[in-house]
């Protein structure tokens, strides 16, 4: 029988460790690391990155539909690089007869002749189609109504600048570069003489140059004086309240410092509606935490008001063009103030008193109509009455036009009823709301006596 013989391990033992000491302190164990404060919540915009505000890009459902498949040609000029433009002396009388038997030729068929303006445009310089909305509708129609104002005040270099350097400026926001106004003018003096009939001749193309080189020289020089501010801020919504029917108020945070006043309003678009801009009064002063407020009423038919009542939500975010509009108060005067508000009209007149109310009155009244149809549409009157508890300076009265009365609230239209307080001398007017009542007030406040350049609105606000 077969016997196994077994190997033996001839490898070194390894030693055996020490057992160590038991010890006499616990050990030390490092604390933990301190958490890192959370970063703040990044408002990241609905708006893609463009090289021009506005600017129509791959992804742009706007550019599908007009059957552009990429941004276009780059900008014919760079911002900045303004060359000099010689002064141009505006139309004399001669010039301005022909000018307006032009206008006269066209006006029936002004939608033709901006229609045809903008496909020039449009086809030889297709940068220009960025700034624009997609629908040009309303478009043609301001753009003659602008034709008809330049026209008028021709021979008044004073209204023309008056009329034309704040246009230039809110040309910023819609991403206008200087180079664009003369590429604009060539095709709008086309436009012109293929729609003017007989009014137009050697003498009226001579005459209406001149007076768009003067009006494109006040738009760039309006355009100039924005260089050094932004086109336009980011706000996100951070608030949405549903105020009354059809009115909401907006509560936004700027992404950053946004400068304002009482009384002023900004051009806002949507991203619903890219290149579409409507002006919104600001319904609160200057607050220390930067945020501002808009009232918003849903109109028929509004694009932009209909999308900010109805749609709009907290995170999502908007544009502001800059702050614009005199409607604010010299609080050096010392002059008591009449505030008419009708509807969210009340919004920058509430504003108003809040800036007095933080200023300080200085030894002034301030005297608030709010206005509405209905009860229900006096949203804001009890922070308004809050406020006048608080300070004996200020009155708030209300006043509705249907059921007005029986709570001993006055009955009628809203200019009629302040009216009937007259006189109002050594006060300033204060009016802010819809289009008719702000005209049928100032009227009102002329017949009761009052200076004209003491009734103060802006009605492009409202």
């Amino acid at each position: 029988m077969a016997t196994r013989q077994l190997a033996l391990d001839t490898r070194p033992l390894t030693p055996v460790p020490a057992v160590p000491a038991k010890p006499t302190r616990p050990p030390t164990v490092p604390a933990p690391p301190a958490p890192a404060p959370p970063s703040p919540a990044a408002v990241e915009s609905l708006f893609r990155p463009t090289r021009t505000p506005n600017w129509v890009g791959p992804g742009d459902r706007w550019s599908r539909a007009w059957g552009m498949p990429g941004p276009g040609p780059a900008p014919v000029q760079p911002v900045g690089a303004v060359r000099p433009v010689a002064p141009v002396e505006p139309p004399d009388a001669a010039e301005l007869a022909s000018i307006r038997a032009v206008l006269a030729a066209v006006q029936p068929v002004a939608d033709r002749t901006m229609a045809q303006f903008h496909a020039l445009m449009f086809l030889r310089h297709p940068e220009l189609r960025a700034v624009f909305p997609a629908a040009m509708d309303e478009q043609r129609q301001l753009l003659f109504r602008a034709l008809q104002e330049c026209v008028r005040h021709g021979d008044d270099p004073a209204a023309l600048r008056a009329h034309l350097v704040p246009l230039g400026r809110r040309h910023h926001t819609y991403g206008a570069l200087p180079g664009y106004y003369a590429s604009a003018e060539e095709c709008l003096v086309q436009a012109l003489a293929r729609y003017g009939g007989d009014a137009w001749d050697e003498r009226a193309e001579a005459a209406w140059r001149r007076l768009l080189a003067l009006v494109s020289r006040l738009l760039v020089e309006g355009l100039e004086e924005t260089r050094a501010t932004p086109a336009w801020w980011q706000a996100e919504v951070v608030g949405h309240r549903q105020a009354a029917d059809d009115v909401a108020v907006l509560t936004l945070r700027p992404d950053q410092a946004y400068p304002y006043r009482a009384g002023q309003y900004a051009a806002v678009e949507t991203p619903w509606w890219p290149r579409v801009w409507r002006p919104y009064s600001f319904g609160s002063a200057p607050r220390a935490d930067g945020l501002l407020t808009l009232h918003v009423k849903a109109v028929p038919a509004g694009w932009v008001s209909n999308a900010l009542v109805h749609r709009a939500r907290p995170g999502d975010v908007l544009r502001l063009g800059p702050a614009e509009g005199g409607m604010t108060v010299n609080h050096s005067s010392g002059e008591n103030l009449l505030c008419l508000g009708g509807g969210t009209g009340i919004g920058p007149i509430a504003a108003l008193v809040e800036e007095v109310a933080a200023h300080g009155p200085g030894g002034r009244r301030v005297e608030v109509f709010y206005g509405a149809r209905r009860a229900a549409g006096l949203y804001r009157l009890p922070e308004l009455r809050e406020l006048a508890v608080r300070h004996p300076w200020l009155t708030v009265r209300a006043v509705l036009s249907e059921g007005g009365g029986a709570d001993g609230t006055p009955a009628g239209e809203l200019p009629d009823v302040v009216a009937r307080y007259a006189p109002w001398h050594g006060y300033a007017a204060y009016l802010s709301g819809p289009e008719a009542m702000v005209r049928a007030g100032a009227a009102a406040l002329r017949r009761c006596g009052m200076p004209a350049d003491a009734v103060r609105h802006d009605l492009a606000g409202d």
